[in-house]
């Protein structure tokens, strides 16, 4: 595995790095060897915050992580990442075109299914083209925390959603 370790408002030190290698390195039993892994580490205020994120064919591994010390959060993140493999393991692996992204090990061994995700409720409703700006104003009138619109600019279905600090952001499809 390869990985890319960045940091924002901290200096990833020899120590962080290490860190960071060793305990997400455990996690190269489930990977292919030329996996790349995206590290970012931050610090806001007193926030330790790591977000790993392991881009493997058509799906995206993911966990973000907070805690008061950094090496916390890098054992948090290493856990959730390593649960996700194996809740998920027979949806995110299709044995012809995902299992090149995996390691065999991986593949062969059966994890317990947890439960199967259940939608427990469906909603329908009409769809007016709207601008982007329009679609946060009425996600604000709704009271949610995004909205999913037909863009009035370029006709196709977008979601705005709310930000951390009072921003909004905007999620665009894009076609293959």
């Amino acid at each position: 595995m390869r990985f890319i370790i960045t940091g924002r408002n901290i200096d990833v030190t020899e120590g962080l790095r290490s860190a960071v290698e060793d305990k997400l390195g455990k996690l190269d039993r489930f990977f292919a060897p030329e996996t790349e892994i995206s590290v970012t580490l931050s610090v806001e205020k007193e926030r330790q915050k790591i977000e790993v994120t392991i881009p493997v064919k058509g799906n995206i591994i993911r966990s973000e992580q907070t805690s008061s010390d950094m090496y916390v959060s890098i054992d948090l993140v290493e856990e959730v990442i390593e649960r996700q493999l194996k809740k998920y393991k027979n949806k995110i692996v299709d044995k012809q075109q995902n299992a090149v992204a995996f390691s065999k090990e991986f593949i062969d061994n059966d994890y317990e299914d947890e439960e199967e995700v259940k939608i427990i409720r469906s909603k329908r409703f009409g769809v007016k083209p709207m601008v982007p700006e329009e679609a946060c104003v009425q996600m604000e009138l709704l009271g949610h925390n995004f909205f999913v619109f037909l863009n009035a600019e370029t006709n196709e279905v977008n979601v705005v959603y709310k930000r951390k600090g009072d921003t909004y952001g905007l999620i665009e499809p894009e076609l293959d």
